[in-house]
């Protein structure tokens, strides 16, 4: 809480220097020296009312952010079907198990087709975490729950993470793929490393291309699970019809909100690169300070829908789930 007060009031400062400048050049002198006492007094009075509200949005309830994805090649049978994202939780110091028991509550109340989660689990080992995250044995959905690491699972000792998940029911996907039998229809769904893995593990080099290694070439869509949402570069490429993704927080509070478009420009929500759809969620968890100013955390419910001129029109008017549908 106090990194985050820090800094709220560094940013209010600068903002309260730049706007004594412009009034020292555009005001009277003594209207001039009210706004300096005044602006004095203020700072840290917003710094503190923008802390206290960014930990309520933080430690609170995430909302549930349902948005349609429009596919091209989506069978009958796949009309409507349901895929819960869940992704940064960062579970740690900050974040415990209650929180995860909550998570798991809202995600199971969702009647999920399949649950996703992209990365970004955990900040620290298993030895101190375990039961913590324990909870998501009891997430529910038709057809299971996914997992991609993200870099701060690799910080963490992704190794260790991936085999106490797999102990809890959860299916860890490193560069390969499953094909989803539902109904009458198939669905392939696939995952990727983080880029950082390399340098843990040569042999867990994030690619694309390798997780359809030995796919069946007709199975549509697909969809691919990648913590970050620049992997869509490759995937692109590769074949993939939806990305979800994580990493970047939506920038978690106010004013990163603002910058986080500019070096991510598939920073949140859904968008497009070419054909495929990529939707980025804000996270479900945050990093560092309790903080969530203007970037509510979110799971996200997305259905996928066949493909047409206004279904498309529609994903894109609300691509940032701010303007979608919250429940």
């Amino acid at each position: 809480m106090t990194l985050g007060w820090v800094s709220s009031l560094l940013l209010l400062t600068l903002l309260r220097e730049v706007l004594l400048v412009l009034g020292a050049w555009l005001l009277p002198a003594e209207i001039f020296a009210m706004l300096r006492v005044w602006s004095a007094a203020a700072v840290p009075a917003l710094a503190l009312a923008a802390t206290l509200i960014g930990l309520y949005s933080a430690i609170g309830r995430p909302r549930v952010v349902e948005v349609s994805v429009p596919l091209r090649f989506l069978p009958p049978d796949l009309h409507g079907f349901t895929i819960v994202q869940i992704t940064d939780l960062h579970v740690g110091n900050t974040i415990r198990r209650s929180y995860v028991e909550r998570i798991v509550q809202q995600v199971n109340a969702l009647d999920a087709d399949l649950i996703a989660i992209t990365g970004d689990l955990v900040d620290g080992s298993v030895a101190d975490l375990a039961a913590h995250v324990a909870p998501l044995r009891q997430l529910c959905s038709r057809h299971g729950t996914y997992f991609v690491t993200g870099n701060h699972d690799y910080y963490s000792g992704a190794g260790e993470w991936i085999a106490y998940l797999q102990r809890l029911g959860i299916h860890v996907l490193l560069n390969d793929h499953v094909v989803i039998q539902h109904r009458g229809a198939q669905l392939l769904l696939a995952g990727i490393t983080d880029p950082v893995a390399q340098a843990f593990d040569p042999s867990q080099r994030s690619d694309p291309r390798a997780a359809l290694r030995g796919a069946p070439v007709l199975v549509r869509p697909r969809i691919l699970l990648a913590h970050r949402p620049r992997s869509a570069l490759l995937a692109e490429p590769a074949g993939f019809d939806l990305q979800l993704s994580g990493h970047t927080h939506g920038g978690q509070f106010w004013p990163w909100n603002l910058v986080v478009r500019y070096r991510e420009p598939l920073s949140i929500g859904l968008d497009r690169l070419n054909s495929l759809w990529v939707y980025t969620s804000r996270g479900t968890g945050f990093w560092g300070p309790p903080q969530r100013l203007g970037v509510p955390s979110e799971i996200t419910r997305l259905r996928l829908v066949p493909s047409s001129q206004r279904a498309e029109a529609i994903a894109i008017r609300e691509r940032d789930p701010a303007y979608g549908s919250v429940g």
